[in-house]
């Protein structure tokens, strides 16, 4: 590894916002790369915006083209590619805070001269929500000891809405070719597979109280928009799927109490979501997607559906009927107004 941390960008006709991002991630340095990965990008000049990125930075920036795959190929292509001992991914439209980015520098650069450098980083991050120019800071200290290093068994407890999400998370970049994660290919929604799927192979982290990333919410279009996830609840269900076969919860939270009740916490939210989308989209094809998706877990584990089917999270989404349908919605649009998670 020739570079302290590689930043993997994945680019998907994004020509009109990707300038911000790269430029905040330049303030990094010499010592990182930036690989601007190109998704098959056809409706812009995104294809020539990253290599003009590149012919500028030759030392820093990389750009990769490849056929469309989706947002996993191009994290996936991160991965295969980065030189950097640390892996961020940082989506084309979002960016990061250069004071704290700076901060995280310093302390990559003193674990990359241990022995054994710390498997994952962790820095808050804050919803920038375009519609009304508001933020909503996401942070850890409540979980997480500060100024330390740290394993599972240090963690407290998370709040009902509070996870890690790709955005809060720089992993080892080993550790995530040993744990041989492969996101699918034109699926949305991979990124709860990045930061779920690695995480019994984390055996040390660190966290900083830094408002490090900045999510931008409030393109019509973006995956987290609810009619568009509604309108994809196919790949929820999909990648709910595969985590479910990712892992053996249960035999984790026996050995690892703490990492295990996150993972459950963890899986549980994503049945939760798939079960209120499905029933958004209000379809026939959609309300079997949620059926079919419980049955297929009740098969794979009957002893974790039943912890996960009747768990207080979930009884709102398992309402029969019309009207228990409309209540498990006014829930859920409760929620998303409280804590403005999209």
């Amino acid at each position: 590894m020739d570079k302290l941390i590689t930043f993997a960008v994945p680019c998907y006709n994004s020509a009109a916002y990707m300038d911000k991002c790269v430029t905040t991630l330049l303030a990094a340095g010499p010592e990182a790369e930036i690989i601007l990965v190109d998704d098959g990008s056809f409706k812009d000049d995104t294809p020539a915006k990253c290599d003009d990125w590149a012919a500028r930075y030759p030392d820093i920036i990389r750009a990769i083209h490849q056929e469309n795959g989706g947002h996993g190929e191009g994290v996936n292509q991160g991965i295969r590619n980065a030189r950097g001992l640390y892996y961020k991914v940082v989506d084309s439209d979002d960016w990061l805070d250069t004071d704290a980015l700076g901060r995280v520098m310093d302390k990559l650069r003193e674990f990359s001269a241990m022995p054994a450098p710390v498997d994952m980083v962790i820095a808050n991050y804050v919803y920038e929500h375009a519609e009304d120019n508001t933020q909503k800071i996401m942070g850890y200290k409540n979980v997480f000891p500060t100024g330390c290093i740290f394993t599972w068994d240090d963690i407290r407890h998370f709040r009902t809405s509070q996870y890690l999400l790709m955005h809060s998370v720089i992993y080892r970049t080993q550790l995530l070719r040993d744990c041989g994660i492969e996101l699918p290919k034109h699926t949305f929604y991979v990124d709860n597979i990045f930061v779920y799927q690695p995480l019994p192979f984390v055996k040390t982290m660190y966290y900083m109280n830094l408002d490090l990333y900045r999510y931008y919410i409030g393109r019509s279009d973006q995956s987290v928009n609810e009619a568009v996830m509604a309108g994809r609840i196919d790949q929820q269900v999909r990648i709910t799927r595969i985590m479910i076969d990712a892992h053996d919860v249960l035999s984790i939270k026996n050995s690892q109490p703490k990492l295990g009740r996150y993972m459950l916490n963890y899986l549980g939210m994503m049945l939760t979501i798939s079960s209120i989308f499905a029933i958004i989209a209000d379809t026939p094809e959609s309300l079997g997607m949620r059926t079919e998706l419980w049955e297929y877990l009740r098969k794979k584990d009957a002893a974790l559906y039943r912890r996960l089917r009747y768990r207080l999270t979930n009884l709102g989404t398992n309402i029969p009927g019309y009207q228990g349908r409309k209540l498990s919605v006014k829930i859920y649009r409760l929620a998303r107004k409280i804590y403005k998670f999209n």
